[in-house]
C-alpha cells in the first residue's frame, strides 16, 4: 500500500501542469471501509469467489464457510433478502430504552427516580419525576417506532418481489429473498434486477441487454451490455471465478470455465442490482452476489448519525449544569451540617428521634438537594427541541414557493434533527451536471471558415428580422430545434459554400450515435447529451443521419441518400480529447473526420489549414459566453496511406497487454497534417435560477465549492455563467496551488519554531490582502491526489493533522470561490471532509446522482436533487427539493428562521428554569438548609410540562424576526448563524445570571411583604403555603410575560398560549387546592384552600405586581436602549419594514427581466464532447442498437420553451 500511496504522489508531483484528465479510480467507499488493497486491478491471487451455474449445494460446501462465533460457521455467500431496519417486535422495547437511556440527561433521570424511592433522602414525591420522564421516553419511542416500521415496509416490499428462477429443469416464479448465489434467472422487459447478474442470453437478436441504471449510477441514460458466447442454461459445469463483492460500480473482472476454455469477463457483461430491464423482451443470467453482498449495497456504506452545533452545544451546557447543580448541592449541605450542629441540634422542636451526626444528615441533604434542585437539569428540553424540529421540518415539506409543479415535486425534509444548522452554513460543496445545469445541450452557435453563424437575441433591437428558423423545407427536422441565423440556412439551401456542407457532412458522419426508426420519426441514442445536439443539429440543416451498420453509415444530405463505407472509427476518450473517423466516399476517396477539444486539434493542424486566426478568436467569444466548443477538422489519405495504417490498427487490436495504449499510438501516426473546418458552440442550460441563486448565497458570505467530474474548461465557463465566478476574480490554476504550498512548506522548514499542532490559519495569507475575497481556485482530480493521498496515509496513521492539508485547506478558503473538476465521488467526500475537520465549519453538500452519494452523506447538511439523474442522491439525503435555486430558501429563510427560533427557545427554556429552581436555592436560608421546597408539589411537576412550555413551543415554531421575501432580499441577515452569535456560552450565562436575577426578586420581594403583614380580615397570610402561592404566581406571570417581549411575530395563537398558560395555571391550581380533591386524596394534595384564601388579600395582588414588574422593567430597558444605541442588522430593517415592503411591491409592479450580461473576460474554451467511452466497439462488432420509444421529449419541450418566452418579452 505504502508503494502505491508513493507512487501516486510522485506521479503527481512529476507533472509540469494539471492533467485535467487525471480520473483516479471511482469508488464511493465511506472512510471506515477503505482498505489500501481496494485500489487496482484484480490480480489472478486475488479471484476467490467461485460461482457454480444452476447448482445451490454447491455453495454450501464445507470451503464456502466462514466461522462468524466460536464454532459457528455459516456460508459466505449472503442470501438475496436485504435489511435495513433496527428493531422487530422483541426487541424494540429493550433496544429503543437502550438507546434512550445512553442519553445522560436521560439516565441522569432514571438515577433521580431511584433516589426519590428512599425516605430518608426523598423531599419531593416519586410522581414529580416520573410523569416527565414517562413523556419523554413515550413521544421518543413513538416516533422511532414509526421509523422503523417505515423501513419494515420497505424491506418486505423489496424482499417479497417476485421472479423467475430456474429450479428443477424448470423457470419458477420466487421471491427476491429467496434467490441465492448460482441460480439462474430469467428477466423480462421493465423487471427490476434482483441481484448482481452475470447476463447469459438475450432475447435481442444483437446479443444485447438494455438496463436503465438511474437507480444505480445517477444516470438515465441506458447501458448496452454484451452477452457473451451462448451457454447452456442448466449446465453444472459452467464455473465463474471473480472478485470479491466490493463496492466498485466501474469494474469487474473475472473469467468463465466453460467445456475446457476461459472467457474474459468484465463489467459489459454484468447486470447490476438497482437496475431496470429496458427493450429487451427477456433475459437471462447467473446470479454471481445476491443481497448485501451486491455492489449497490456496499455502496450504501456507513450511516454517519449527524447532529448539529447547537446540539454539541446543549449537551455541554447540560454537563455544565449538572456541574453547576453538585456544587450548589455541595455547598447547601455543606451549610446544612453547620446549622445542625449550630442550631438544629439544640431545638428541642426539631428533635426527629434519629441519632445522626450533622455530617451525615449533611449528606443525606446533598442528595435531598440534588432532588430538589433536579430542574436545573431540564428533562422536557429534549422533547421540546424534537417537537419543535419535527414543526419546522413540515413547514419546509409544506412550502409552495419549493414545490416544483413539473414534476409534482415538492421540498421533503427526510430528516427532523438538523434544521437549525441550515441557519449556519459556511460552505456549500455542489456538484455540476444536473445540480446546477439541466444537462440538456443546445446547438448555439458555428464558425466555418472563418465566419460565425448564430444570433443572440438578447442583443437585437429590431426583433421582426430575428424569427426563428421554418425548417418545413425539411421533411426529417426536429420540430423543436431552434436557430435564429437565417443566412446559415440561406447558405446550405444554395448548395454554395462547400465548406459549409462539408461541415454539416461531418457532423453527421463523426459520432458514435445509435439510431431507431420510431413510427416513421427519427430517434437518437448518443452516448452524451453533446452529440445528439449536434447529430440533431446536422438533421436540421439538411444532413439526416439514417442509419448505420457495422461497416457503413448512411446519410441523407439535402434531397439524396447516400452510404458511405465505415473504414475505421477511432473512439473518443479523456485522454485523445477527440474522435475520428475514417471513411470511403461512394467515388473512391478515403477521408478522415475529426472532432475534439480545440487544445488537441490546433497541435495537429497542417501548416496550410486556413482560418485559424479567426477560428480561434470565434472560440474566444464562444467562450466568453460559456457555451461547450468542438473543433472539426478532415484529412484526405491515400489508399497505399490507409492500408499501411490499417496493418498496424489490426495489430494493436489484437494486443492482450495495454490494447489501449498501443491503440492510442497506432491512432497519433493517422491524426495529424489535418485541415480546419470550423467549430461549434453548444449551450449546457442553466437551471433557472442559478445565478441569482449563487449571488445571494454570496452575499450570505456563504462560499461555494464546485465538485465535479467533468472537464475543467467545461465547469469554469459553467462558474461564469452561474456567477460563481466573475471577471473581476483572479483564478488560480493547480501550478498557482504546488507553488504556494512549496513555498509555505520551505518557510516552515526554514522557521526555527516548530509548526504549531492544528493550527487553523498560517501567519500570513496566502493572497494579497488587497485582493481579498476575489481569488477563485481551479484545480483538478490530479492535483488532489497528493492531498488526499497524504489525508488517507493520515488516518492510516492515525495523526490528527498534516501541514500539506492545513495549508491546502487555508488557501482554498481564503478564496471567493473554488471549483475541483475530474474528482471521483471519493474525492469529493474526502474534500468535504478536509474542510470540516480543519475548519471546523458547518458544510452543505448537494448533488442529484448515485456519484454524489457519499459527499452528501460525509457533509454536515446533505441535499438531494429529485431531478434526471436518479433518486440515490435523494435517498441518502436529508433535505430534497427539484431545483437547486430553492437552496436560497431554504437556508436564507427556513435555515435561519429554525436557527433564531431555536436559539430563542433555548435561552428563555434555560431562563425559565434557572428563574424556577434557584428561588429554593434562596428558601435554603430561612429553612436550615433543609432540602425543603418553595412550592407545592404539584406545582413542581406540572411547572414545566403545562403552565410554561406552550409560549416558548409556538414561539420555537412560529417566530420570525422579518418576512421570507425580506429574508432574501437582505442575506447578510443570515451572519449571526454563521458566527454562532445567538446561541453560546455568553447567552447561556446570560440566561443563567437573568434568571438568577428574576429568582432573587421573585423570593425576596414577597418574602419582605410578608413579614409583619396584616390582612384585610385582621389575621396574618404570612404562612409558607400562602408565600408558596404567591411566589408561583409570580413566576408564572413573569417567564409567560418575559417570552412575550421576546416574541417578534405575533399571531393569535401566540396570544391565546400566553393567556391560557397563565388561566391553565390558575385553574388547576384552584383544583388541587380545592377541600373536594383533598378529600379523595389526602396525603397527595395537601394546600386545601390556600389559594382562594390567599389570592382573596388585594395586599397580596399588589406583592405579585410589584414582583413581576421589578423582574421584567430591567429587560424592557436593556432591550430598548440596544435597539436605540446599537441596533443589529435584523433591528434596522424590522425599523424599516414597511418601507422595504414597499420597495418590493413596485419592483414586481414593473416585473423588469434582466438580460443577462455575458462576461468580458477571454478564458480557454471548453471542448464539448462525452467524458466516457463511445459506442465505437458495439458499433465496430457489427451489432445494432434500437433505442428506447420514450423519455426525451420531456427535456426537449422544457428547453424549447425558453426562447419563445424570451420572444413574447421582447
Amino acid at each position: 500500500a505504502n508503494v502505491r500511496y508513493q507512487s501516486t504522489a510522485e506521479d503527481s508531483q512529476g507533472s509540469l501542469g494539471p492533467d485535467d484528465e487525471v480520473m483516479p479510480y471511482s469508488d464511493d467507499e465511506t472512510d471506515d471501509e477503505l482498505e489500501p488493497s481496494s485500489e487496482g486491478e484484480v490480480k489472478p491471487s486475488e479471484v476467490g469467489w467461485k460461482v457454480k451455474a444452476n447448482d445451490r449445494p454447491y455453495h454450501h460446501l464445507p470451503e464456502f464457510k466462514k466461522k462468524i462465533f466460536l464454532c459457528f460457521k455459516k456460508s459466505r455467500y449472503s442470501g438475496n433478502g436485504i435489511k435495513t431496519y433496527k428493531y422487530n417486535v422483541l426487541t424494540f422495547l429493550p433496544l429503543n430504552l437502550y438507546e434512550q437511556f445512553k442519553r445522560v440527561a436521560n439516565l441522569y433521570f432514571l438515577a433521580l427516580l431511584i433516589l426519590q424511592s428512599i425516605p430518608d433522602i426523598a423531599t419531593l414525591p416519586w410522581y414529580t419525576t416520573l410523569i416527565p420522564l414517562v413523556v419523554v421516553l413515550g413521544v421518543t419511542a413513538i416516533k422511532d417506532l414509526v421509523d422503523d416500521l417505515a423501513r419494515h415496509r420497505m424491506d418486505k416490499e423489496i424482499n417479497n418481489r417476485k421472479c423467475e428462477v430456474l429450479l428443477n429443469g424448470r423457470f419458477q416464479e420466487s421471491k427476491w429473498m429467496d434467490i441465492q448465489v448460482g441460480d439462474v434467472v430469467r428477466l423480462k422487459k421493465n423487471d427490476f434486477i434482483p441481484a448482481d447478474i452475470f447476463l447469459l442470453s438475450t432475447s435481442n437478436p444483437n446479443s444485447l441487454c438494455y438496463v436503465e441504471t438511474a437507480e444505480l449510477d445517477g444516470q438515465v441514460s441506458f447501458k448496452l451490455i454484451f452477452d457473451p458466447p451462448s451457454c447452456p442454461l442448466i449446465s453444472h459445469v459452467a464455473l465463474i471465478e471473480c472478485e470479491e463483492p466490493n463496492n466498485r460500480l466501474d469494474k469487474f473482472a473475472g473469467t468463465m470455465l466453460w467445456q475446457g476454455q476461459r472467457y474474459p469477463l468484465n463489467l459489459d457483461n454484468m447486470l447490476l442490482r438497482g437496475c431496470k430491464i429496458r427493450n429487451t423482451d427477456v433475459c437471462h443470467g447467473l446470479v454471481i452476489f445476491a443481497g448485501a453482498d451486491s455492489k449497490i449495497m456496499r455502496n450504501g456504506g456507513k450511516t454517519r448519525f449527524k447532529r448539529t452545533k447547537i446540539d454539541e452545544l446543549m449537551n455541554y451546557m447540560v454537563y455544565t449544569i449538572f456541574v453547576l447543580l453538585l456544587l450548589v448541592s455541595a455547598g447547601l449541605a455543606i451549610g446544612h451540617a453547620f446549622w445542625y450542629d449550630d442550631i438544629g441540634s439544640k431545638a428541642w422542636y426539631l428533635y426527629d428521634n434519629k441519632n445522626q451526626s450533622s455530617s451525615y444528615r449533611g449528606f443525606l441533604s446533598f442528595w435531598g438537594y440534588i432532588i430538589v434542585l433536579n430542574t436545573m437539569v431540564p428533562i422536557s428540553l429534549y422533547v421540546s427541541v424534537e417537537v419543535i424540529r419535527l414543526g419546522q421540518s413540515k413547514f419546509i415539506n409544506w412550502d409552495l414557493q419549493m414545490y416544483y409543479p413539473e414534476k409534482d415535486t415538492p421540498a421533503k425534509a427526510r430528516t427532523t434533527t438538523l434544521n437549525e444548522q441550515l441557519g449556519q452554513i459556511q460552505y456549500i460543496f455542489s456538484d455540476k451536471t444536473g445540480t446546477l445545469t439541466q444537462n440538456i445541450m443546445e446547438f448555439k452557435k458555428c464558425t466555418i471558415a472563418g465566419h460565425s453563424y448564430g444570433t443572440d437575441l438578447s442583443y437585437q433591437t429590431n426583433f421582426s428580422v430575428f424569427q426563428p428558423v421554418d425548417w418545413s423545407w425539411n421533411r426529417y427536422a426536429d420540430r423543436k430545434f431552434q436557430f435564429m441565423d437565417h443566412s446559415l440556412v440561406a447558405c446550405i439551401r444554395s448548395k454554395k459554400d462547400q465548406d459549409v456542407l462539408e461541415f454539416f457532412k461531418l457532423l453527421s458522419l463523426c459520432h458514435t450515435v445509435m439510431v431507431e426508426h420510431n413510427e416513421g420519426d427519427l430517434v437518437y441514442q448518443a452516448a452524451s447529451p453533446d452529440e445528439e445536439a449536434l447529430v440533431t443539429a446536422a438533421r436540421n440543416f439538411g444532413y439526416v443521419f439514417l442509419s448505420r451498420t457495422q461497416d457503413a453509415i448512411t446519410i441523407r444530405e439535402m434531397d439524396k441518400e447516400t452510404t458511405y463505407e465505415m473504414l475505421a472509427l477511432l473512439d473518443f476518450n479523456s485522454d485523445r480529447k477527440r474522435m475520428s473517423i475514417i471513411l470511403k466516399f461512394p467515388d473512391g476517396r478515403i477521408r478522415l473526420y475529426c472532432k475534439g477539444a480545440d487544445t488537441v486539434i490546433y497541435e495537429r493542424l497542417s501548416r496550410h489549414s486556413k482560418h485559424k486566426e479567426s477560428t480561434q478568436a470565434a472560440l474566444d467569444l464562444f467562450a466568453n459566453e460559456t457555451l461547450r466548443t468542438l473543433c472539426l477538422c478532415y484529412k484526405d489519405i491515400s489508399t497505399d496511406e490507409y492500408e499501411a495504417w490499417s496493418r498496424k490498427h489490426k495489430e494493436a487490436q489484437l494486443t492482450t497487454a495495454n490494447r489501449d495504449t498501443a491503440l492510442d499510438r497506432v491512432y497519433e501516426q493517422i491524426e495529424n497534417n489535418l485541415m480546419l473546418i470550423g467549430a461549434t458552440a453548444i449551450e449546457d442550460k442553466l437551471q433557472d435560477g442559478v445565478p441569482e441563486t449563487i449571488a445571494k448565497l454570496a452575499k450570505a458570505e456563504i462560499k461555494i465549492w464546485v465538485l465535479t467530474g467533468d472537464k475543467k474548461e467545461t465547469a469554469e465557463n459553467i462558474g461564469y455563467s452561474c456567477s460563481l465566478l466573475t471577471d473581476d476574480m483572479q483564478i488560480h490554476y493547480g501550478e498557482d496551488v504546488n507553488e504556494k504550498l512549496r513555498l509555505r512548506q520551505a518557510n516552515r522548514r526554514n522557521e526555527t519554531s516548530s509548526f504549531r499542532r492544528g493550527r487553523k490559519k498560517p501567519a500570513e495569507p496566502f493572497f494579497p490582502q488587497e485582493n481579498k475575497n476575489k481569488n477563485a481556485l481551479i484545480i483538478t482530480g490530479g492535483w488532489l491526489v497528493m492531498i488526499l493521498v497524504a489525508y488517507l496515509i493520515t488516518n492510516m496513521m492515525k495523526c490528527s493533522f498534516c501541514p500539506l492539508q492545513i495549508d491546502f485547506v487555508d488557501m482554498a478558503c481564503e478564496c471567493e470561490a473554488v471549483i475541483c473538476c475530474r474528482v471521483t465521488p471519493k474525492q469529493k467526500a474526502n474534500v468535504v471532509s478536509l474542510v470540516k475537520k480543519y475548519k471546523k465549519a458547518v458544510t452543505l453538500s448537494i448533488g442529484d446522482g448515485a456519484n454524489d452519494v457519499n459527499m452528501i452523506k460525509t457533509a454536515d447538511i446533505g441535499v438531494g436533487i429529485s431531478g434526471q439523474e436518479g433518486m440515490q442522491a435523494v435517498m441518502s439525503s436529508d433535505y430534497a427539493f427539484a431545483q437547486f435555486r430553492y437552496l436560497q430558501r431554504l437556508l436564507l429563510v427556513h435555515g435561519r428562521w429554525s436557527y433564531i427560533r431555536m436559539c430563542k427557545f433555548l435561552r428563555y427554556f434555560f431562563f425559565k428554569n434557572f428563574a424556577f429552581t434557584l428561588v429554593h436555592f434562596w428558601y435554603s436560608f430561612f429553612s436550615g438548609f433543609s432540602s425543603q421546597v418553595a412550592y407545592e408539589d404539584w406545582f413542581i411537576t406540572l411547572y414545566n410540562l403545562c403552565y410554561s412550555s406552550l409560549p416558548v413551543l409556538l414561539v420555537g415554531l412560529l417566530d420570525q424576526d422579518v418576512n421570507d421575501k425580506l429574508s432574501l432580499k437582505f442575506p447578510k441577515l443570515y451572519l449571526p448563524g454563521q458566527q454562532g452569535t445567538l446561541f453560546n456560552y455568553k447567552n447561556f450565562f446570560s440566561s443563567l445570571f437573568h434568571g438568577i436575577f428574576v429568582s432573587l426578586i421573585i423570593f425576596f420581594i414577597p418574602y419582605g411583604a410578608f413579614l409583619q403583614t396584616m390582612g384585610q380580615d385582621g389575621e396574618a397570610p404570612s404562612d409558607y403555603q400562602s408565600f408558596a402561592v404567591v411566589t408561583a404566581s409570580s413566576l408564572i406571570f413573569t417567564v409567560n410575560l418575559q417570552i412575550s417581549l421576546d416574541t417578534s411575530y405575533w399571531t393569535f395563537v401566540n396570544c391565546f398560549a400566553v393567556l391560557g398558560s397563565i388561566a391553565i395555571y390558575f385553574g388547576i391550581m384552584f383544583d388541587i387546592q380545592s377541600a373536594g380533591i383533598h378529600v379523595l386524596f389526602t396525603s397527595a394534595f395537601t394546600f386545601t384552600g390556600v389559594a382562594s384564601n390567599a389570592l382573596r388579600q388585594p395586599y397580596l395582588w399588589l406583592t405579585i405586581i410589584l414582583t413581576v414588574g421589578i423582574s421584567l422593567l430591567p429587560v424592557i430597558c436593556i432591550q430598548f436602549l440596544h435597539t436605540t444605541i446599537s441596533p443589529s442588522e435584523g433591528d434596522k430593517i424590522q425599523r424599516n419594514r414597511k418601507k422595504y415592503e414597499k420597495q418590493m411591491e413596485e419592483e414586481e409592479e414593473k416585473k423588469r427581466v434582466p438580460a443577462f450580461q455575458r462576461g468580458q473576460r477571454s478564458r480557454r474554451s471548453a471542448y464539448a464532447f462525452s467524458h466516457s467511452r463511445g459506442y465505437a466497439d458495439l458499433i465496430a462488432s457489427g451489432r445494432s442498437i434500437r433505442r428506447r420509444h420514450h423519455g426525451r421529449s420531456g427535456p426537449q419541450d422544457s428547453i424549447r420553451e425558453v426562447p419563445q418566452m424570451e420572444a413574447e418579452n421582447l
